[in-house]
């Protein structure tokens, strides 16, 4: 089976350069794969001490980032490597300060693997969530050293736990300790012969803690809402828009703030067309009065997590098509109630927390509106449900300490 999956990888690494010839994101992926090893070459001396994390793109990248804080800490005189597998979690954190190298993950066929560690030579290794590649696990284990999962998860229809998956379970046995988020992904594990599994939580929870603590302030938002009820929708897609900006148009006296999850000139300009109220681009501000506006368009990235303090109430984009729902644990640690659609059941926090009270999961427009309806000029219910999210997320955090605490016992770097 192993044979099988080197030739398949080797197969789809011509696939992916052929479609790098019609797709922008897929020349990204290849171009940016042309240069690693000559990076590490240049970043990394036979010397140096290095401490690897590998996460598939930027949700899982800032899901380790409390615990790469933490052992760049307490392993001070080590390099911090950092690996992606696609150019989303590449392209925004290439130039991360939390690192000293950040790479791409070079496609895993046994000689990149090979060539990878041995020019890396990672004294301690984290992948994160999951991101499972054989030849990589295959040759850290052969090297003996020492590999965590953190915040991981299983499912029953993985490979892993199939009768065809033995090659897959083989490279499990590279994992010095699995650091997972459920009690269920430990049974799992369990039932596969791997007790070397502590349910740790996820580090999410860390990581979204650690903003209330920073400095969120944004005076253009304060200008802008000016102290009206402000209703966020964050990291919203077309289907997501299609739902709410109706509702935007009939509205008095809230103000709307609409972070999309792409902003091409061609998208804003069609949002915009859709939307009746005065509106304002975030690109556009300089110069006009913010106050006059009821709509604003955040055309740019890096603002929403600072915006969402400002939030009274978030939708959280994602939910009404097949890309997967994004960060609800965001908005959530302000205590802000959360609106989401209906594809959330893949998101164990997004279940929890509508299961608790602390967000609204919502199948159609009508639904839509009667929630905001109801968190807008309903003070209690508004308050109610912000407080059972910021205190879901209070409740879940110490995944990080409980990662950090077995590796600073059991690492022996």
């Amino acid at each position: 089976m192993l044979f099988i999956y080197n030739l398949l990888t080797i197969i789809a690494s011509g696939i992916v350069k052929i479609a790098a010839l019609f797709s922008p994101k897929m020349k990204l992926f290849v171009e940016g794969r042309t240069i690693v090893f000559e990076t590490l070459s240049q970043k990394i001396t036979p010397t140096d001490k290095v401490i690897w994390f590998h996460a598939a793109s930027l949700g899982e990248y800032e899901q380790g980032l409390p615990v790469m804080q933490k052992v760049k800490a307490l392993y001070p005189g080590h390099k911090i490597l950092v690996s992606f597998f696609s150019p989303s979690g590449y392209e925004v954190r290439k130039n991360t300060k939390d690192a000293n190298v950040v790479v791409y993950l070079p496609l895993d066929t046994l000689a990149n693997a090979e060539k990878f560690i041995a020019l890396a030579h990672p004294d301690l290794v984290f992948f994160i969530k999951y991101e499972f590649w054989p030849n990589y696990l295959n040759e850290l284990r052969k090297n003996n050293i020492p590999t965590y999962l953190i915040s991981g998860m299983f499912r029953e229809k993985q490979v892993f736990f199939k009768w065809y998956g033995g090659f897959y379970r083989d490279a499990l046995k590279a994992f010095s300790h699995f650091f997972v988020q459920y009690e269920s992904s430990k049974k799992l594990l369990q039932n596969i012969g791997f007790t070397n599994a502590t349910i740790s939580g996820d580090t999410r929870y860390d990581r979204v803690s650690e903003i209330l603590e920073r400095d969120n302030n944004l005076p253009f938002i304060e200008e802008f809402i000016n102290e009206k009820i402000t209703v966020v929708f964050g990291s919203s897609w077309p289907k997501d828009e299609a739902m709410f900006t109706d509702y935007i148009n009939s509205s008095v006296g809230t103000k709307f703030i609409i972070a999309p999850h792409t902003f091409g000139e061609s998208h804003i300009a069609d949002l915009q067309k859709s939307i009746s109220k005065p509106t304002v681009l975030f690109s556009d501000k300089d110069g006009k009065n913010l106050a006059d506006y009821d709509v604003l368009i955040i055309n740019t990235v890096g603002l929403l997590t600072k915006i969402y303090s400002y939030a009274d109430v978030a939708y959280v984009g994602g939910g009404f098509g097949t890309a997967g729902l994004h960060n609800i644990l965001e908005p959530a640690a302000f205590g802000v109630p959360v609106i989401i659609g209906p594809n959330h059941q893949k998101f164990p926090e997004a279940v929890a927390l509508v299961h608790m009270g602390g967000c609204i999961a919502v199948k159609a427009k009508q639904e839509m509106e009667d929630a905001l309806s109801l968190l807008i000029h309903n003070d209690d219910s508004r308050w109610e449900t912000g407080h059972i999210a910021g205190t879901f997320v209070s409740m879940n955090r110490g995944a990080v300490g409980i990662i950090i605490n077995h590796i600073a016992n059991e690492a022996g770097i």
